[in-house]
């Protein structure tokens, strides 16, 4: 049996925070806020994860109201999640994620969120996809003085 995932998050970029993207800090003049490390990219991952066992999701299992999630670094967080998923019997057959944002120029920040993120998943790193997506400098969805927002898709196998 297979099972497919989609997990969303958008995270408000503002000045004082780091940018962590897939456990990587990325240097850019603002950062994601949240109440963990807000990495988007990993939270949309865990969504997808948890959506693909039905499980619920992020918020669920990590409330922002929950003081032991304050600043949480989110890798540890996915590797949580992908416990829980492991416990259910399924394993991750591959994840697929785009990055909205226009700036910063993530393609060569790509290669090592990928290695980062298959680490934490003990996976290898060709069942991993991060695309890197501008809204080509029109109006509307985020942008570089707004957020950064990511579409995650995973398939499970169980």
């Amino acid at each position: 049996m297979q099972r497919i995932g989609l997990g969303y998050d958008l995270h408000r970029l503002v000045d004082g925070r780091r940018l962590v993207l897939g456990g990587l800090e990325i240097p850019f003049k603002k950062g994601l806020l949240g109440h963990s490390d807000a990495d988007v990219l990993t939270h949309a991952i865990c969504d997808a994860l948890l959506g693909a066992a039905g499980q619920g999701d992020i918020g669920e299992h990590f409330p922002d109201t929950d003081p032991a999630y304050k600043d949480a670094n989110s890798i540890f967080l996915l590797q949580k999640v992908h416990g829980l998923i492991r416990q259910k019997g399924y394993k991750i057959v591959n994840i697929d994620t785009v990055i909205i944002a226009e700036e910063p120029n993530l393609k060569p920040f790509k290669p090592k969120i990928r290695s980062c993120l298959a680490q934490a998943l003990s996976l290898s790193e060709d069942v991993i996809s991060v695309k890197a997506k501008t809204q080509e400098g029109l109006g509307f969805g985020p942008n570089a003085e707004e957020a950064i927002a990511v579409y995650a898709v995973v398939l499970l196998s169980i």
